[in-house]
């Protein structure tokens, strides 16, 4: 039947209709079907990534109209990051205006697979619904939405379904990195490199360059919506709630979606994991919860302009397939309600008067909430806000600043605002026109165009909040002060100390600043110090006004919004808390409490250019002293009272006379002067206190050079212009020292726009980066120099540098060691800064003679990590961070020889793989000298790593330094594969400690005694350190046997460096011990002396603040070549340098030889970072490899660094020397070879110069060319060979008739054997004698020019 149907068909005329309809039906189905896809979505199974692909394809294509697929980036693997945009009209390149941004990006985690399921089902239903379901088109009507269902599709891919704990290689990258702990974070730095996380590097570039303005971040392992702040300051594990600005909306929001999903709401998720975990309402903050430091949300909000939450929505991570109807049925009105909340606050547009043009990248700002969002390409902007009434300012660049007061924010819909700003140069030509009150339908407002003059005076539409509270604070008011403004204004404030008085009350600072705690890469840092004379109170006082003033106007007041987010300011407002607490007020011209409690003018008590300060340097001038040395501060003010006049530099002379001592930059001092005395209308007047002093006091403009009114010696702005880049003047704020409180707001009033403007000034002259062209890393420590100028400044830890100048024409010239320097004219505008950026190219090694091409080694990545851990590690912060991620908890306390021993032996039984114990040799009294070596290979030599020596006790007496390297070394041990840096020095160093060299004078040392030299020798009266002695004719006696045990150890050679701790001071030494007049490497060793001592908190500051009064004070640095300091002969350093060709430094770690166990801790924390300074820089210098054209090592060869020094290649032809940084002349020698030369460049910030070097044979033989000697041989051998021939033909004739006597020579072998050996013996024997021969041991002075 089926078969005549067929035939029929085919041979009736509607054949033709047939095929065509069945070509309509096909072509119907393509359109009506997305491809890959046939049937609807069944909830029941998950995505793998190809399958996810196909369908988001699908999806793109059969909703062209509202959904555009996109990829931002690719996974480690290569895996598309796809989002998905879906909104009217999706193709377009940029938003139309009015239609917010928002996002949400699931599965971050890769095992956490619920969100990434949920994200595909909501973008399925977003898009089915559109045109039929009225809540779901108005939202993609007025919403512009991006959704990634998966962040981490990589670790999706290796995760497995039913695993509800998950696993770290499904839940991180491919590069086994937790994405969500590598995003920048507020509190504390992220060391993630790009290249690891490109899933997190393309997230971040997205959020950057969209506007986002809402977000959720979808995740599982429990069901609960966390929100920001996700880590605190003091990242305690949980806890600690951790509030933002916006910590109220932020609140709403987590409810918003708990409150519409069943499970959340609850509050209680009863995971198996734990049962009883619960969440009031089903939301937490993400830090109470637990510290999440570079988590995704906290980024969102303090860098994107966007608000994000973090919602948990499953306790089983990667639940079976057959619960996801579950969790999209709970999840599905939450997602959708959140998103609705993008409307809700106040929006509108920013443009300006002029034209109506819209204005990008205004700032918007609303008062009481420190969070600013900014305007869109057309000048849209979206604020999020609960109802309520504010403020709200917009600001822009060349614009007045708009404040609107009385904006009602009502629940539902946005307020719409619209603000029109006048450009500041037509200030003059508008009348401003102010609504009183914006309404829920579009207005456009004019900003305020009054003068400058009125605006300070009425301060336009702003309601500027000035102090009301005028009183004196004494030092516990004060602290209280502070702490409360601290705690109310935490977003924009620090309250930190820097040190102690001397009766131990806290020298606090108040940092105010938009990002507190961080320097921001090109944001300058400026300071005001008060109260440095106890009984000068107005200072004190106008600061915590200030503070004040600042905190409670920010937000609201554009100038004070400005300069807190342009600068990070410093306040302190004693610097004598002491004296005040002495002071009496009403006190005119008195001096009780001006001193601090020790007696001492603190404004006499820093180091002097002209004279030299015999005062002990006081704690107060200690603590700024290393204040000021560790924060870039470009600008800063000291206030006084006593007169009323701005003093700057130089506050004396050389002649110790009154007169005008100009300083390089007079010109610019005189300018910052004037910019606070124009302020302060008596002050300008230039005639103070008439009415007290008879005597008539002038001061031009109310400034004056200092030295010009009076010479003080051992001021504190002399010190910071001449020491520090930071540029300070002395401001006398009134006549009266103590008035009374009721003249407080007079001076508050004289002094307010004063204190400001003063605060302005830090943004005049040039600032910039000074950039590496290789790696377009910061430079630091660069060298910034203005012709004519005298006075450079230098760049900052990051590179960034600020210069202060007077408007006009300048040369600039920038240097760093190891770089090619860079000069360039640059114009100084009248208002404002120039920013001029420098890129600077390193110096290539270079050489004269044969040398390979690519004399530098190619690095493996390995090296390359290692070589950026070092340039982190010698950064500012770098080993803070390694100390503070690697606390120690040892109970401290002194060890006995036996003690020292099981110690030893415990790290070697716990920690065999990187340790090893050997005995050097023992004690008269037979104590083992114990070497203790830390290494990833402790057994194996390995030529090519650096080798450096610790030691300590070879004065029994001073036993803290044995402590400290037994805290030391347990302190690797422990940390060795558990924090990534210590394992990589330990990995790539060799590491020698000999805690105790004199354990029979230790012995005897008597406990707790400071000065007692009992124990300081060994048994036979011997000072071990007068007992190293490299030539016989030298000492009187044999070295003592702990001294052979030690030298025989520096006589391996080998060592690089060397760091042995001592008792008695607080400094370090460097060689030479012996009288010698002249040292050829004194730069390095004192250069390496400094290393130590600048990473130590009190030691670089040169005061030693022992008792001993016949011990040296203000030693520069805290370094000292060592004859200076005791001098004497045979000390342990001298023979390290002479005949181990090491550096040895000295460290004193103590004033007290023998301090309270107590103190031990605190010793440690001192010298700790001192010690980890030691392995970093072992890796500095110039180190390579010696060899010849055929690539063989040469051992022996002789590398001479700058005409003197002395190395020696060892195993493999590896050498390594420290150096200091700068550029070096580096030759090498060897016997045969031509000499070669190099220039090499040492950087203090980066691992050493790999160099290798590679030798032809000598061209000379005995002084004629290699070529003639050659041939001239060869035609020797010739004649010798033809001769012999000849020979051999007449000998071997008579052959037969000598076979007899040759015979007979073979019987009496044995003979000329026995005389032979005999007179070999005899050859050896001379030329031992020879070798060992020493003709210049009798000349003393010779020894002095052996060095290293």
């Amino acid at each position: 039947m089926s078969g005549q149907r067929v035939n029929n068909l085919c041979s009736s005329h509607k054949l033709p209709l047939l095929v065509l309809s069945l070509l309509v039906v096909y072509i119907s189905s393509i359109n009506s079907a997305p491809l890959g896809e046939q049937e609807a979505e069944t909830y029941n199974k998950y995505y793998n990534y190809t399958e996810l692909t196909d369908l988001l394809k699908s999806l793109a294509q059969r909703y062209a109209n509202i959904a555009n697929l996109t990829s931002i980036g690719k996974s480690v693997e290569n895996r598309e990051l796809w989002v998905m945009r879906i909104t009217k009209d999706p193709t377009l390149d940029v938003t139309l205006p009015g239609k917010p941004k928002f996002k949400y990006v699931g599965n971050m985690h890769g095992d956490e697979t619920v969100s990434r399921q949920v994200l595909i089902y909501l973008l399925e239903y977003l898009l089915e619904k559109y045109g039929e379901d009225q809540r779901v088109t108005e939202l993609l009507n007025t919403t512009d939405i991006y959704i990634m269902p998966s962040m981490n599709p990589d670790g999706f891919e290796k995760s497995i379904e039913g695993d509800c704990t998950g696993t770290d290689e499904g839940r991180y990258n491919a590069k086994n990195i937790d994405l969500n702990r590598s995003f920048p974070d507020q509190f504390e730095e992220v060391h993630v490199k790009a290249e690891d996380i490109p899933e997190g590097a393309a997230v971040m570039k997205w959020i950057l360059e969209n506007k986002f303005v809402l977000s959720g971040n979808l995740h599982g392992g429990t069901v609960v919506a966390s929100y920001p702040y996700d880590d605190s300051a003091g990242h305690e594990t949980e806890g600690t709630y951790s509030r933002s600005p916006d910590d109220a909306l932020f609140s709403y929001l987590a409810r918003v979606y708990a409150e519409n999903n069943p499970v959340m709401k609850t509050g209680e998720p009863k995971c198996e994991e734990n049962l009883s975990e619960t969440f009031k309402d089903g939301i937490t903050n993400g830090a109470k919860w637990y510290d999440v430091a570079g988590g995704m949300q906290d980024y969102n909000y303090l860098k994107g302009n966007c608000l994000e939450i973090t919602m948990e929505l499953s306790c089983c991570k990667y639940p079976p397939s057959s619960q996801l109807r579950t969790e999209w049925d709970n999840n599905r009105e939450a997602l959708l309600a959140y998103m609705e909340k993008i409307h809700i606050g106040v929006r509108g547009f920013v443009r300006a008067a002029r034209n109506e043009a819209p204005l990008a990248d205004a700032v918007i700002m609303v008062a009481g909430i420190n969070h600013n969002v900014s305007t869109a390409r057309f000048g849209d902007y979206y604020r999020l806000l609960l109802p309520g009434t504010y403020t709200i300012t917009a600001v822009a660049p060349g614009y007045v600043p708009m404040s609107v007061a009385g904006v009602e924010v009502n629940e539902g819909k946005a307020t719409e605002l619209n603000i029109t700003l006048v450009a500041e140069t037509d200030v003059n030509l508008t009348t401003p026109s102010i609504p009183e009150s914006p309404t829920d339908t579009s207005s456009d407002s004019s900003s305020s165009s009054t003068s400058k003059a009125a605006a300070d005076e009425k301060q336009g539409s702003r309601v500027t909040v000035q102090p009301q509270d005028f009183r004196h604070h004494y030092y516990n008011d004060m602290e209280l002060f502070l702490q409360k403004f601290s705690s109310e204004y935490s977003s924009i404030t620090r309250l930190y100390y820097i040190g102690k008085s001397v009766q131990g009350r806290l020298l606090w600072v108040m940092e105010i600043s938009n990002n507190p705690g961080v320097h921001e890469l090109g944001e300058p840092e400026f300071k005001y110090i008060g109260n440095m004379h106890g009984n000068e109170v107005v200072g004190r006082e106008l600061l915590l006004n200030l503070i004040e003033y600042l905190c409670r106007n920010y937000g609201t007041d554009p100038e004070v919004t400005q300069l807190v987010d342009s600068t990070r300011i410093h306040i302190m407002p004693s610097m004598n808390p002491d004296g005040y607490e002495t002071s009496q007020e009403g006190d005119i011209d008195g001096i009780q409490g001006r001193n601090n409690s020790n007696n001492y003018d603190l404004n006499r008590n820093f180091p002097d250019r002209f004279n030299l300060i015999t005062d002990p340097r006081q704690p107060e001038t200690i603590a700024v002293m290393n204040w000021a040395k560790s924060y870039p501060f470009v600008l800063s003010a000291n206030l006084h009272g006593g007169s009323l006049v701005v003093n700057y530099p130089f506050d004396d002379n050389l002649e110790d006379v009154v007169g005008y001592s100009k300083s390089s930059d007079d010109a610019v001092f005189r300018m910052l002067a004037l910019a606070y005395s124009q302020e302060n209308a008596q002050m300008h007047g230039g005639q103070p206190c008439k009415e007290l002093h008879p005597y008539e006091e002038y001061f031009q403009d109310g400034i004056t050079n200092g030295a010009a009114w009076y010479n003080v010696h051992g001021g504190m702005q002399d010190w910071n212009y001449v020491n520090t880049n930071c540029f300070e003047v002395t401001i006398e704020l009134g006549c009266y020292k103590y008035p009374p409180a009721t003249d407080l707001p007079k001076y508050w009033e004289q002094n307010r726009k004063s204190l400001l403007q003063f605060i302005h000034q830090v943004h005049r002259g040039i600032k910039g980066m000074v950039i590496d062209s290789k790696d377009e890393s910061g430079i630091p420590n660069a060298t910034i120099t203005v012709d004519p100028i005298n006075h450079s400044i230098t760049s900052n830890i990051a590179g960034d540098y600020w210069r202060l100048l007077v408007p006009g024409k300048y040369l600039l010239n920038v240097s760093a060691q190891g770089y090619s320097s860079v000069s360039t004219y640059v114009n100084v505008p009248k208002e404002g800064v120039e920013i001029v950026n420098f890129t600077l190219t390193r110096i290539h090694s270079y050489t004269t003679g044969q040398m390979t091409e690519g004399s530098t080694p190619i690095l493996d990545p390995s090296v390359k990590e290692f070589q950026s851990l070092i340039k982190l590690l010698s950064g500012e912060s770098g080993l803070d961070k390694l100390i503070k991620d690697t606390p120690t908890q040892s109970s401290f306390r002194y060890r006995r020889y036996s003690e020292v021993s099981e110690f030893l032996r415990g790290l070697t039984l716990n920690f065999p793989e990187i340790t090893s114990l050997y005995s050097l040799g023992q004690s008269v009294e037979f104590r083992t000298i114990w070497a203790l070596e830390i290494s990833n290979n402790p057994k194996v030599q390995e030529p090519s790593e650096p080798k450096i020596r610790f030691v300590a006790g070879i004065h029994g007496n001073a036993p803290v330094g044995t402590e400290l390297l037994l805290e030391f070394a347990a302190s690797l041990c422990i940390n060795y594969g558990k924090n990534a840096a210590i394992t990589k020095l330990i990995n790539e160093t060799r590491i020698v400690i000999l805690p105790s060299i004199n354990p029979d004078g230790r012995e005897l040392a008597k406990e707790k005694d400071c000065t007692s030299t009992v124990g300081m020798t060994n048994v036979h009266g011997k000072d071990l350190d007068s007992d190293f002695f490299g030539n016989a004719s030298q000492r009187a006696a044999e070295p003592q046997p702990e001294t052979r045990a030690v030298m025989n150890l520096i006589q391996e050679r080998g060592f690089s460096l060397s760091v042995a701790l001592d008792g008695g001071s607080v400094l370090v030494t460097y060689p030479y011990d012996k009288p010698v007049q002249s040292v050829e490497n004194d730069d390095t060793l004192r250069y390496l002396a400094t290393v130590y001592a600048k990473n130590h908190p009190t030691m670089h500051l040169g005061n030693t603040g022992c008792p001993n009064s016949s011990q040296l004070s203000n030693i520069p640095d805290g370094v000292l070549r060592a004859a200076e300091w005791h001098s004497h002969m045979g000390s342990m350093k001298d023979f390290s340098v002479d005949f181990g060709h090491c550096p040895e430094m000295t460290v004193y770690t103590s004033c007290c030889l023998f301090p309270l166990a107590e103190m031990l801790p605190t010793l440690w924390a001192e010298n700790r970072k001192s010690l980890l300074s030691m392995l970093v820089e072992v890796h500095k210098g110039v180190r390579g490899v010696v060899k010849d054209k055929n690539g063989k090592p040469i051992v022996g060869a002789i590398i001479v660094l700058n005409g003197g020094v002395r190395v020696f290649t060892g195993e493999g032809g590896y050498f390594h020397a420290l150096l200091a940084p700068g550029l070096h002349n580096i030759e090498a020698v060897a016997d045969g070879y031509q000499q070669q030369s190099q220039k090499v460049s040492v950087s203090p910030f980066e691992a050493a110069s790999s160099i290798i070097i590679e030798f032809d044979m000598e061209n000379d033989i005995f002084g004629l060319p290699r070529e003639l000697v050659v041939a001239s041989a060869a035609a020797a051998m010739t004649a010798l060979v033809v001769t012999a021939c000849i020979i051999w033909c007449v000998c071997s004739a008579k052959s037969n008739r000598q076979k007899d006597g040759f015979h007979r020579l073979r019987q009496h072998r044995d003979d000329y054997d026995d005389e032979i050996r005999l007179m070999s013996m005899g050859s050896k024997k001379s030329l031992l004698s020879h070798e060992f021969q020493d003709e210049s041991e009798s000349d003393e002075d010779t020894l002095y020019t052996n060095k290293l």
